[in-house]
């Protein structure tokens, strides 16, 4: 029996962001049985037409009656996963999956159940996407941890499972402006932004990282989007011309020495244009990579003959090349990356790759499903051609995080970071070529090697000289690591590392020592919250807390609290259920972090006296989310810097005034610190003003403004900003740089 569905009587919907960035009404259709097993057909002769079937008419039938934010079946939600997976040519039992990744969740429907209809492998699929949605619908960070640690569990053991969730995540992404509640989306959306689609990306799907991108980014930050959509349009009629003769150009010079290729020229979208606002500290107007040009040809030798013919054609920017068709990325990504300044003086940047290439660019793992020998799956063989490494190999690393006593907070900090960090080539002094994370130091690279060797790291050769472990790996050094006898890891080393391998097998050594430090910190917290609140945590019982915090005893209950698991204000909470407003107000503001001895609430480290005294630095104004080292200045004064500060090269040839310092759980979530940005801004009636505002709009507190200089044009203007943390200023700087009137914008030091 064939079931059709039927859109909604006039009914609309968004579902697809183009590449200008607009959202573009389409009148909501959903996919017809038929339908859909002609779009596997297409590319799987082989396809098993019953199962399909059974499989659709099982989604309509147990979905029944439910409906979606929208008013849509809830079956059509399904239906349309399946078909997003369509295009990527799936096989059966993964399009089976998606007609059915929400019984077991949504009906009563168990797993024996599709096992006995659909057979153990789409039953076995099937149940690894359900375990993750059932924590989906909380908050809470800790369960977010815990529903990130299940979904490596089982995408290490199959890629299809993560396929089927991303194209999930995709669909209900599409559809996330139907939710009427706001912070509902937000929350939504902000998974999205921090974990789907760097997933997405660590598995090479880029066209699906995108989307899921720009649609987080329309809910999170529509102004600042819409900001950034009205620079490009801008843009656009000055050098969209431009844009289509160089294309024509440079496709001319390549068939002049008898390349065939195709060139098309590209829009950088509007999120990554938010990110490298974020990352870099420069304005709109000067971002050189807004345009850049794809040239696809034949065959990878001709790759590096279309190389060779452009950078004779033009002058090449020095640094600007990369050869990621020899030393593929981590997701399998190749192409030969490079920067001239081509026709008209154009500042172009282009990628240049085979068409293989390209679909792997786009598709990543899903690019290599192949109907090959009378069957449709996965082949190895063409992946290994394509790139040679197992995309899912850096997932995988993250269950030694759990293997090795991590718990679920540590893999999503550790998940969040790596994913979105690009990489670095080292060598082994035997030639073996080892990939990192860019920002990755010696310890990095010697737990890389094996666990044993980074546990018995003394020292580290870089290039055949002795450097410091906080020295940044570059492409192409050699490293040696210098072991001692016995294990040695000590607690400072976490802030010499940024992989997940590297920090969790560190914390392995230093467990008992954080225990003590975290005890400390969770019973100072907790005395200054009580006391906020007009209570004193010594004249009442902790009982209520400990029983809803399911912990065995006081001792267990600090330690939660230094180390973040538990808040401070949930604990008064419990003890005191019937708290005022006013006393509630009290206990939860956010504090500013002061210098003095009640700074130890806020940062932590090994070799810090108990009676010592904190001083925040002036010249680098530390905020939590900032890497930070102390120096000693005097017997009982630590002095807080960024790890990047400029003053600290006073302090290179001093390792005994150096002092590892960690932000504490409740600096990172409970405080306000304060920050200067530097701007230049064009010389108009008020632009001042509208400065202001979009650092306002942005929930930044300016404290102070000084202009600095007046040039023709500009002036530059030095805002004292208010902020939660590093992040939350990085998020204020950004919004100005999509500023209209704002010419430069950067962080202020010195």
């Amino acid at each position: 029996m064939a079931v059709e569905v039927v859109e909604a009587p006039g009914a609309k919907s968004v579902s697809k962001v183009f590449g200008n960035g607009e959202a573009k009404p389409e009148r909501r259709r959903f996919l017809r049985q038929y339908e859909l097993i002609e779009r596997v057909r297409a590319y799987d002769p082989s396809a098993d037409e019953a199962l399909l079937n059974r499989a659709y008419v099982y989604a309509v039938r147990m979905h029944g009656s439910q409906k979606r934010a929208s008013g849509d079946p809830y079956f059509a939600h399904p239906i349309e996963v399946a078909g997003i997976l369509t295009d990527y040519r799936l096989d059966t039992a993964t399009i089976v999956t998606a007609l059915l990744h929400d019984v077991i969740e949504d009906t009563e429907v168990t797993r024996s159940d599709i096992d006995g209809l659909f057979g153990e492998e789409v039953g076995e699929l099937v149940e690894g996407v359900t375990k993750l949605s059932r924590l989906e619908a909380t908050a809470d960070y800790k369960r977010q941890a815990e529903n990130l640690r299940k979904f490596i569990l089982a995408v290490s053991k199959d890629v299809r499972v993560l396929l089927v969730k991303l194209a999930d995540r995709l669909h209900n992404m599409r559809t996330l402006h139907y939710i009427a509640n706001a912070a509902k989306r937000e929350r939504i959306a902000r998974e999205t932004l921090d974990i789907y689609a760097p997933l997405a990306r660590s598995i090479g799907c880029h066209r699906i990282c995108s989307e899921l991108e720009e649609l987080a980014f329309s809910h999170l930050n529509p102004v600042a989007r819409d900001a950034i959509l009205r620079r490009l349009e801008k843009l656009r009629e000055g050098q969209g011309k431009a844009v289509l003769l160089a294309s024509n150009e440079i496709e001319a010079k390549l068939s002049a020495e008898g390349i065939s290729a195709r060139v098309l020229g590209r829009e950088k979208n509007p999120f990554s244009i938010w990110r490298k606002l974020q990352r870099k500290s420069i304005g709109f107007s000067q971002l050189s990579d807004i345009y850049g040009f794809r040239v696809i040809v034949g065959t990878e030798d001709e790759c590096y003959r279309a190389l060779g013919v452009i950078h004779r054609a033009w002058t090449c920017v020095p640094e600007r090349f990369k050869d990621f068709i020899s030393t593929p990325k981590r997701n399998n990504y190749r192409s030969l990356h490079t920067t001239v300044v081509g026709p008209r003086a154009m500042r172009i940047e282009l990628q240049i790759r085979t068409e293989s290439m390209d679909r792997v660019a786009e598709e990543g793992v899903a690019a290599h499903w192949r109907y090959k020998n009378h069957t449709y799956a996965f082949d190895p063989e063409a992946a290994a051609a394509a790139g040679g490494a197992d995309p899912l190999v850096e997932l995988r690393q993250f269950v030694q995080v759990l293997d090795q006593g991590g718990d679920a907070e540590d893999l999503l900090e550790h998940a969040k970071l790596e994913m979105f960090l690009d990489q670095v080539f080292v060598f082994t002094p035997k030639g073996k070529l080892i990939s990192l994370p860019s920002g990755a130091m010696p310890l990095d690279f010697a737990y890389a090697v094996h666990s044993d060797v980074g546990d018995t790291c003394i020292g580290v050769k870089i290039n055949g000289e002795l450097r410091p472990l906080r020295t940044p790996l570059v492409n192409g050094d050699v490293i040696e690591v210098v072991r001692g006898a016995k294990p040695s890891a000590l607690p400072d080393w976490q802030s010499l590392t940024v992989t997940a391998r590297a920090r969790s097998a560190i914390r392995r050594h230093i467990r008992q020592v954080e225990k003590d430090e975290y005890l400390r910190l969770g019973r100072a917290t907790l005395d200054q919250t009580f006391e906020r609140a007009g209570k004193s945590r010594t004249d009442v019982s902790l009982r209520p807390a400990l029983d809803r915090f399911a912990a065995a005893n006081d001792t267990e209950l600090f330690t939660a609290v230094g180390r973040g698991s538990i808040l401070p204000a949930q604990v008064l909470e419990a003890v005191f259920p019937g708290l005022k407003p006013a006393e509630k107000a009290a206990a939860f503001a956010r504090r500013r972090i002061e210098d003095g001895k009640a700074a130890r609430f806020y940062v932590r480290g090994d070799g810090l006296a108990s009676g010592a005294a904190l001083r925040f630095s002036h010249c680098c104004n530390p905020m939590p989310g900032d890497r930070i080292v102390g120096i000693v200045t005097a017997p009982q004064t630590v002095e807080v810097h960024v790890i990047d500060c400029g003053s600290l090269a006073d302090f290179e040839d001093q390792e005994s005034l150096w002092r590892d310092l960690q932000w504490t759980a409740e600096a990172e979530r409970n405080t306000l610190s304060q920050g200067r940005l530097r701007a230049t801004i064009h010389d108009a009636p008020g632009v001042l003003g509208q400065a202001c505002t979009v650092i306002g709009e942005a929930s930044g507190n300016i404290v102070g403004v000084n202009m600095r200089h007046r040039h023709t044009n500009f002036f530059d203007v030095d805002f004292e900003v208010e902020v939660r943390d590093a992040r939350h200023f990085t998020h204020i700087a950004a919004a100005l740089r999509a500023c209209p009137s704002v010419e430069t914008v950067e962080r202020a030091k010195g």
